[in-house]
């Protein structure tokens, strides 16, 4: 199949697009940004708001995988419009277009579906849209729900990367490679599921390959482990690997809870759910594992990319 990833050039749509590959398929990324370094494949621009580009997208292809949206959680509370605007309209878009040209789809949700932040909430919306759309327009569209997806190559915020959105792994990993406290929203106490981003690729490019066959699934699938851990169990791990990698220990900075997040909070995902579209939990990655080829991999790339405000050092700590 030639398919349509939206957001491709993103973090986990990079992942999509070589797991399409290994598989047999062609990717087609829309995005409204320009080829990323080390993406090769081809590359549609446009803007999932724009209906008539969507339609366009599905004209040139098999299937669509729907990653592109308006990513954070107290960043869109600020300013919901974007997300409401880009997400809601964005993903309705996708929906048209699919069952314009009856085409199988997999829309990726999110994991903290129920927290009243404006990016969960848009998405969650489009999640019931799919339920609405695959009952009385007869699309083929199945929902993946996506917990933490963390690995290499995603994207830190400042001042460690270009980032617009904090994202707990590499902001823990950065500042533990950098010698700074590593800060906890929450003091990390909330439950959080992590998945290797491969994993996350392997189940959505799965879900449409189901969707292909015709089946459309009664239950959504969640990309989640089998256990589940705190934000802090997961920043003690990484602190770890940093330091049996040779970086000095670093402490632990409690920090007040998020708009748009609860203290406590619990987003887990039920694994057994990957059955229905072939994948066995038991063959997913570590979190163990995962985390350290992710730490590699920031530890190679450390430095090229890091800009430190005025005023501060950055510390190597490495011995």
């Amino acid at each position: 199949m030639k398919v349509g990833v939206t957001g491709g050039n993103g973090f986990i749509g990079r992942y999509v697009c070589e797991e399409l590959i290994s598989r047999g398929h062609e990717p087609l990324v829309f995005d409204h940004h320009s080829r990323t370094a080390g993406q090769d494949h081809p590359v549609m621009l446009g803007d999932i708001r724009d209906a008539t580009a969507m339609v366009e997208l599905a004209a040139h292809c098999d299937g669509i995988i729907h990653l592109a949206a308006v990513l954070g959680t107290q960043e869109t509370i600020r300013n919901p419009r974007p997300a409401a605007e880009t997400n809601l309209v964005g993903g309705l878009n996708f929906l048209e277009a699919v069952a314009q040209y009856d085409l199988p789809g997999v829309n990726i949700a999110v994991g903290n579906h129920w927290m009243n932040n404006s990016y969960s909430i848009s998405k969650s919306a489009v999640e019931r849209f799919v339920h609405m759309f695959n009952a009385d327009r007869g699309t083929r569209v199945n929902n993946v729900r996506v917990v933490n997806a963390y690995g290499p190559r995603q994207l830190a915020a400042a001042p460690f990367g270009s980032g617009k959105v904090r994202k707990i792994t590499p902001a823990v990993i950065c500042r533990a490679l950098a010698g700074w406290p590593v800060e906890l929203y929450g003091g990390g106490r909330q439950i959080s599921d992590m998945v290797w981003v491969g994993d996350v690729a392997r189940a959505l490019v799965a879900a449409l390959e189901v969707a292909a066959r015709g089946e459309v699934l009664d239950r959504v699938v969640e990309v989640g482990p089998h256990e589940s851990t705190s934000i802090r169990s997961v920043a003690e791990l990484i602190i770890e690997l940093c330091v049996e990698r040779g970086y000095s220990p670093v402490p632990i900075e409690d920090l007040p809870m998020r708009p748009g997040e609860q203290a406590g909070a619990v987003v887990t995902a039920d694994p057994e759910t990957l059955h229905a579209v072939g994948i066995d939990p038991v063959s997913m990655v570590s979190l163990r594992e995962g985390m350290a080829r992710t730490v590699d991999w920031f530890i190679e790339h450390e430095g090229i990319h890091w800009s430190v405000p005025e005023g501060e050092q950055l510390v190597r700590t490495a011995n």
